[in-house]
C-alpha cells in the first residue's frame, strides 16, 4: 500500500449538478482553471492530482504528459489512485494559468447495463483534488477559489461514447487573462472515500494510429484490424454540421455497420457512438477524451454540408513495457500469437477486462486464463498488483468474492465461483514466479485464508457445487459439470496456500491446508472418477474437459495417469482434434499434454482450421481471438488468450523456478515439434531449429542471470550469463506408447 491517506488538496465539483442514480451525464462536462503566481527561484515543479472518473490537465494552454483516460479505476469506497506529473518544463516566472476537464468515467456511470455500474454505491459527479508543489513547497491547491465553466463535451459515457460541439470551444480558456469572470466558483465536496495512493502502473496511452480506409459503401471505415480506441477525424464543412460516428467489430454481409451480440447488454443510451459538431472554420481535427470502443469498423455519417478528409484509428491501452517476443516457423502459430497480443492490449486499458465493448469488465476468470500471457509478453506485474487490490477490497467479510473487479455490486451471486475466484491465488502464484516478489502474496494471504474458509463452508463431503464451469464450450448441452471444475480449483487453491503458507513461515497453516487438499483429492477421485482414467459424473458429458481437470490440477492417482492420458489422445483423434471444451479446457488440456511429452498433439489443437479450432477464427477474417468457437457473440475476447504463455514454455522453452523465482534463473526446455523457433523473454533468448535429425539451440543469459538448459535428448547444462550453442541428435517420432512424466503442471 502506497501513500495512504495523502492530502492534496480540497476535493472540488462544478456547482448545481445533480447527484446520487439521477446525476445528468448529459450535462456538459466541466472544466476547472486557476491563476496564480511562480517566483523565479525554483528549480522543480510538480503536480499531485485526482480527477474521478477521467481527467485531462493543462498547465498555461498546454496538456500535461501522454496519459489518456486517467486516472486508472479502483473500488473508489476503498481507495482512489493519483498521478505525479513533473511540471517543470510547463511553467515559467510569473502567472501561470492551471486548467482541468474531468470526465464520468467509472465514477460516474450513467449507462444501465446488466452490471449495475449505474447503481454503483461510489457513483456521484465528477470531482478533483490537485496540489501543485514547487521544490518540495506547496504552493496551490485545489479549493473555492477556482472557477468552473463549461467545455464542449456535451455528453460523455464510458460504453455509450462522447458528444463534442466545436461552436462552444473556449480558446484560451486554460492561459493567462481568459475571462472567467461569468464562472462560479467551485464548490467543495465530499472525497470519494477511499484512501488516495499513487498509481504505480503504468497509464494509459495512445499505442498505434492507423489510417482507416473506406470501404466500397455505407459510409463505412476499415481500420485493418480489431482494437480498442477511438477514430482521430480530419473534417471541414459548415458551422453547426454534424459527424456521427458508429464502431463495430463486424459488418452485414451487405457492407452495413453490425453491432449484433456487441450492444445486447447495454439498456440505455446510443451504443459506441461519437458526434462530432463542426465549428465551421477550416479542416477540424478531433477524438474523444473520455470513452474508448472495441471495433474495426467506423461508421461516420454527415447530418448538414461537412466533408471527412481523414479518418484515423487511434489504438489505446496501458503502456506496458514489451517483456517478450515468440516467432515460430509455424505460420499459423505466428498469427495466433499475433492475435492474442491484440487481444491482450485490447483488453488492458486500465485494468484487465474480457472485451473493450459491451462489457469492458474485469472478469476474473479472464484475467487468470491470460495472465500468464500477459507476464511473458509484458512488464505487466504492477497492473496486476494493483488490479488484486481492487479485488482484495471488494471481498466480503463472509470470504465470498465478485466475479468482476471492479463492480457496483454485480457478481456475487451469479458469474463467480471457485474457478473465477481462483484468481485470487494464481495471480499472486505467477506474480511470484515471474518477479521473485512475494507482495502480493503476503498481501492477500488473509483473505486466501476467507476464501478457503468460504469454500468449505460450502462444500458438502469436500465437493463444491457452485459456480460457473467450463464456459463457452462449441455444445452448450455437453458442458463439463461445474461441480467437477469447481472442485478442481478448491483443490489447487488450497494446494497453493499450503505452499504461501511454507514461503512464510507458518507450518501450522502449512499444515491445515496440505490435510484440506489430500481431503478434496481423495474426494474428488471416490465421486469423479469413472474408471480406465476417465473422469465425470457417469452421464457421458464433458468427460473430456473434466479428465483434463484432473490431470491439469494433479488429481490423478499415479497409477491412473497413463489411463487418464491415453483416453485424452484417443479423444482428440476420435474428434479429429476438435477444441471440445470451453475456456477451462482451453488451458487444461495443452498444457496437460506438452508437460507429458506430446506437445505436438496440443498444436493439433491451435492449427485446426475447421470449427471448433483456434485457427477457425483465423479462416473467419478475425484478428483478435473470439468469444465463441463459431465466431459469433465478441470478437475480442482474451479468455482463450493462453496460447501465448502455452508457445513461450513448451516451444521457448521458459520454466521459472518456485525454488528462485524471478529473472535471476530461468530453466529452459524446448519441445521441438515444429522445425524453429525463436523466443526471448527478459533478456533471455532461446533459438532453436531443426536440421534432419539435429536440434540446435542458441542460447543467451543475460548479465547476472543464470539458468539450466534440458535438451531434447534429456541431456543438461548449467547456464551461466553470456551466449552459447548447442547441438543434440533427436528422434523425432513419437511412440504410441507416453512418455512418463513426474510432474504435471506446478
Amino acid at each position: 500500500m502506497q501513500n495512504c491517506n495523502i492530502r492534496l488538496g480540497f476535493w472540488i465539483a462544478a456547482p448545481g449538478k445533480k447527484r446520487g442514480y439521477e446525476v445528468d451525464t448529459r450535462e456538459n462536462a466541466p472544466v476547472f482553471r486557476r491563476e496564480f503566481e511562480v517566483s523565479n527561484s525554483f528549480q522543480n515543479g510538480r503536480i499531485l492530482i485526482c480527477g474521478l472518473g477521467f481527467y485531462e490537465l493543462y498547465l498555461n494552454g498546454h496538456k500535461v504528459g501522454d496519459h489518456v483516460l486517467d486516472p486508472v479505476p479502483s473500488n473508489y469506497l476503498t481507495r482512489i489512485n493519483y498521478a505525479v506529473y513533473d511540471v517543470t518544463a510547463y511553467l515559467k516566472p510569473g502567472r501561470n494559468t492551471v486548467g482541468v476537464i474531468l470526465g464520468n468515467g467509472w465514477y460516474n456511470p450513467n449507462t444501465k447495463d446488466e452490471w449495475c455500474f449505474w447503481a454503483a454505491p461510489w457513483r456521484d459527479c465528477p470531482k478533483m483534488t490537485l496540489k501543485l508543489e514547487l521544490d518540495g513547497r506547496e504552493v496551490l491547491c485545489s479549493d473555492e477559489s477556482w472557477r468552473v465553466g463549461e467545455s464542449p463535451i456535451t455528453f460523455n459515457a464510458l460504453r455509450n461514447g462522447e458528444f463534442y460541439d466545436a461552436r462552444l470551444e473556449m480558446p484560451g480558456w486554460c492561459t493567462n487573462g481568459f475571462d472567467d469572470t461569468k464562472w462560479p466558483p467551485a464548490m467543495r465536496i465530499a472525497p470519494p472515500g477511499g484512501d488516495l495512493e499513487q498509481e504505480l502502473q503504468p497509464p494509459c496511452k495512445v499505442l498505434a494510429t492507423f489510417i482507416a480506409r473506406p470501404t466500397e459503401k455505407f459510409n463505412v471505415y476499415d481500420a485493418g484490424r480489431n482494437l480498442a480506441g477511438w477514430a482521430r477525424i480530419f473534417v471541414e464543412g459548415e458551422a453547426g454540421a454534424e459527424i456521427i460516428l458508429r464502431y463495430a467489430e463486424r459488418l452485414t454481409p451487405a457492407g452495413e455497420l453490425s453491432v449484433e451480440y456487441q450492444d445486447m447488454y447495454i439498456h440505455s443510451g446510443e451504443f459506441q457512438t461519437d458526434r462530432y459538431i463542426l465549428k465551421g472554420s477550416g479542416t477540424e481535427i478531433w477524438e474523444p477524451r473520455f470513452t474508448y470502443h472495441g471495433f474495426r469498423y467506423i461508421e461516420a455519417k454527415i447530418r448538414g454540408r461537412a466533408k471527412i478528409h481523414k479518418i484515423e484509428a487511434r489504438e489505446v491501452g496501458t503502456a506496458f513495457k514489451t517483456a517478450g517476443e515468440i516467432v515460430t516457423s509455424d505460420s499459423t502459430l505466428n498469427r495466433l500469437q499475433s492475435m492474442t497480443l491484440n487481444s491482450y492490449r485490447s483488453n488492458y486499458v486500465g485494468i484487465p477486462t474480457d472485451c473493450p465493448h459491451r462489457e469492458k469488465s474485469g472478469w476474473t476468470c479472464d484475467v487468470m486464463l491470460a495472465a500468464e500471457t500477459g507476464l511473458f509478453n509484458f512488464e505487466a506485474a504492477s497492473g496486476y498488483r494493483g488490479w488484486l487490490r481492487i479485488l482484495g477490497d471488494l471481498q466480503r467479510r463472509s470470504g465470498q468474492l465478485p466475479a468482476l473487479a471492479p463492480t457496483g455490486g454485480f457478481g456475487f451471486n451469479w458469474g463467480s465461483g471457485p474457478a473465477w475466484d481462483s484468481v485470487l491465488f494464481s495471480l499472486p502464484y505467477d506474480l511470484y514466479l515471474h518477479t521473485g516478489d512475494d507482495g502480493a502474496i503476503r498481501e492477500h494471504y488473509d483473505g486466501m485464508k476467507r476464501y478457503l474458509d468460504f469454500c468449505e463452508s460450502m462444500a458438502t463431503d469436500h465437493i463444491l457445487f457452485f459456480g460457473l464451469g467450463d464456459w463457452c464450450p462449441p455444445d452448450w448441452e455437453k458442458i463439463c459439470p461445474a461441480q467437477i471444475t469447481s472442485t478442481g480449483y478448491y483443490y489447487r487453491d488450497a494446494k497453493y496456500l499450503a505452499k504461501f503458507a511454507q514461503l512464510l513461515g507458518n507450518k501450522a497453516d502449512e499444515i491445515r491446508y496440505t490435510v484440506l487438499a489430500d481431503s478434496i483429492a481423495q474426494a474428488f477421485h471416490r465421486r469423479f472418477h469413472l474408471g480406465g482414467g476417465r473422469y465425470g459424473t457417469g452421464n457421458g458429458i464433458g468427460e473430456f474437459t473434466a479428465t483434463g481437470c484432473a490431470l491439469y490440477h494433479g488429481l490423478v492417482p499415479e497409477k491412473e495417469k497413463f489411463g487418464a492420458l491415453e483416453f485424452l489422445i484417443e479423444y482428440a483423434e476420435k474428434t479429429e482434434y476438435a477444441c471440445d471444451f470451453g475456456i477451462l479446457g482451453a488451458k487444461y488440456i495443452p498444457r496437460v499434454l506438452a508437460e507429458n511429452g506430446r506437445a505436438d498433439l496440443a498444436l493439433r489443437f491451435f492449427t485446426r482450421r475447421q470449427f471448433p479450432g483456434w485457427a477457425h477464427w483465423i479462416d473467419l477474417g478475425m484478428t483478435t481471438l473470439g468469444e465463441m468457437w463459431n465466431g459469433t457473440s465478441s470478437r475480442n475476447h482474451i479468455m482463450y488468450g493462453d496460447i501465448s504463455a502455452w508457445m513461450f514454455r513448451y516451444l521457448g522453452g521458459f520454466r521459472h523456478s518456485w525454488e528462485q523465482p524471478g529473472k535471476r534463473y530461468l530453466e529452459i526446455q524446448p519441445m521441438p515439434v515444429i522445425s524453429a523457433c525463436r523466443s526471448e523473454y527478459c533478456r533471455y533468448l532461446s533459438d532453436w531449429r531443426i536440421n534432419g535429425d539435429e536440434f540446435e539451440i542458441d542460447i543467451t543469459v543475460p548479465q547476472g542471470g543464470a539458468g539450466l538448459l534440458v535438451m531434447p535428448d534429456g541431456s543438461r547444462h548449467i547456464l551461466s550469463s553470456g551466449s552459447a550453442r548447442f547441438r543434440c541428435i533427436v528422434d523425432l517420432t513419437f511412440s504410441p506408447v507416453l512418455r512418463s512424466h513426474s510432474a504435471l503442471l506446478t
